[in-house]
């Protein structure tokens, strides 16, 4: 009977899902923070469970959704090792700078 203006597409998902893997990725490469590395990696993750979920909606197959999961289990054990790592590395030399691991010492 009535039907909506603006009915949202693949096509909006799937952009929505791009941006949110490029703003992560812009993120990872130009930052330094070790946090906020991880976050934009974190970003990155959400980038492509959005796609995935999209594609699975619109095929009306599960398996994409099943996979978004997985990811999210990845993504909450990467985080808790991220934290542990960040926790250790700032013990270790007073700062979250990722230069300041560039080189190796043994």
């Amino acid at each position: 009977m009535f039907e909506p203006i603006h009915s949202l597409a693949l096509t909006h998902y799937l952009i929505t899902g791009a941006i949110l893997f490029v703003l992560g990725l812009i993120g990872f490469v130009t930052r330094r923070n070790l946090i906020i590395m991880f976050l934009c990696t974190e970003m990155m993750f959400q980038g492509v469970s959005i796609s995935l979920v999209a594609f699975s909606r619109y095929h009306l197959n599960m398996t994409g959704q099943t996979f978004v999961i997985f990811v999210l289990t990845i993504a909450a054990a990467e985080a808790a090792l991220a934290l542990g790592l960040v926790v250790l590395l700032f013990r270790r030399k007073h700062t979250l700078d990722s230069e300041a691991w560039s080189s190796m010492s043994g």
